[in-house]
C-alpha cells in the first residue's frame, strides 16, 4: 500500500528545499537504491548487462552536503550544468574521493572551456566548431583532455544546445579525427512532449555509423527506455536529490 502523503520522501524533500536545508541522506540513499533497482531490471527486461550502464547522478543546485549522501552511498559519478558551480563544489569532494568522476551536462561557452578541462572527468556537451577549437587550445594548456561527448539536437530545437542533426555526422567525423579516442560517444537531451524513442534510436545509429560506444540519453522520467534502446550512460537527478533548491542555497555544505 502506498503510503500517506505526509510520510512520502519527495514530500519531506520538497519542504526541505523550500527550506533550505538539506534533504535526508537517508532519504539520497534510499533513491539511489531504487533507481539502481530500477536500472537493473530496465537491463534485464533489454537482454543488456546492467553493469554495462551507469548512472550519473545530477547534482545541479544541491549543496555539497547532498553530494555527500550520495557518495556514502555508493555513487560515484556526478553531473554538474554549470562550470563555475563545479569549480566551487567538487574539488574538496575529489579530495575526499579520488575515485569520483565528474561530468559536465550543460550548454559550455568557450570562454569556460580551460576551466572545464581542469575540472571534468567527462565533457557531455561538444556542439560546435568552436567549441572544439576551445577544448583543444585547453587540453594543450592544461596538459590534460577529459573524455568528450558530441550533443546531438536530436530534435532540432531552437533553444536547445546541440548540434542539429544535419551537421551531426561532419562534426563527429571532425571531433574523432582531432581528438582521436577522447571522443567517446554521444549525448541527446529529446524534446520534452514527444516520445523520446526514436530519438534514442537516432542517436544509437549515429553512435553505431561513427563506431562510438557511449551513449549518454535518458533522465528522471525516460530513463528506463533509454536503456532498452542501449543508453550507457543514464543521467539522473531530481529522482535522488529530490527538487532543486534555488541557485543561491546551492553551495551551502
Amino acid at each position: 500500500m502506498e503510503p500517506s502523503v505526509a510520510l512520502r520522501p519527495e514530500t519531506l524533500d520538497a519542504a526541505a528545499a523550500h527550506d533550505g536545508a538539506t534533504p535526508s541522506p537517508h532519504t539520497i540513499a534510499d533513491r539511489l537504491s531504487a533507481i539502481r533497482a530500477r536500472m537493473d531490471e530496465a537491463a534485464a527486461q533489454a537482454s543488456r548487462n546492467p553493469a554495462d550502464v551507469t548512472l550519473v547522478a545530477v547534482s545541479k543546485f544541491h549543496p555539497q552536503a547532498s553530494v555527500r549522501a550520495a557518495m556514502q552511498a555508493g555513487q560515484h559519478v556526478f553531473g554538474e550544468n554549470r562550470v563555475q558551480e563545479a569549480a566551487e563544489k567538487f574539488p574538496a569532494l575529489r579530495t575526499d574521493s579520488p575515485d569520483m568522476r565528474l561530468h559536465l551536462i550543460g550548454g559550455l561557452q568557450t570562454n569556460k572551456a580551460r576551466e572545464a578541462v581542469r575540472l571534468a572527468d567527462m565533457i557531455e556537451s561538444l556542439d560546435r566548431p568552436a567549441l572544439a577549437d576551445a577544448l583543444d587550445r585547453a587540453a594543450q594548456t592544461q596538459g590534460r583532455l577529459p573524455d568528450l561527448l558530441v550533443e546531438v539536437n536530436t530534435g532540432d530545437e531552437p533553444q536547445k544546445f546541440g548540434v542539429p542533426r544535419e551537421q551531426a555526422d561532419a562534426l563527429i567525423r571532425a571531433c574523432r579525427q582531432r581528438f582521436g579516442d577522447r571522443l567517446r560517444g554521444l549525448m541527446c537531451i529529446p524534446p520534452a512532449h514527444e516520445d523520446p524513442r526514436p530519438h534514442f534510436r537516432l542517436l544509437r545509429a549515429m553512435a553505431h555509423t561513427h563506431g562510438l560506444s557511449v551513449l549518454s540519453m535518458g533522465m528522471s522520467a525516460d530513463f528506463e527506455l533509454a536503456i532498452a534502446e542501449g543508453a550507457t550512460l543514464v543521467r539522473v537527478g531530481t529522482a535522488i536529490f529530490g527538487p532543486r533548491p534555488t541557485p543561491a542555497t546551492t553551495l551551502a555544505p
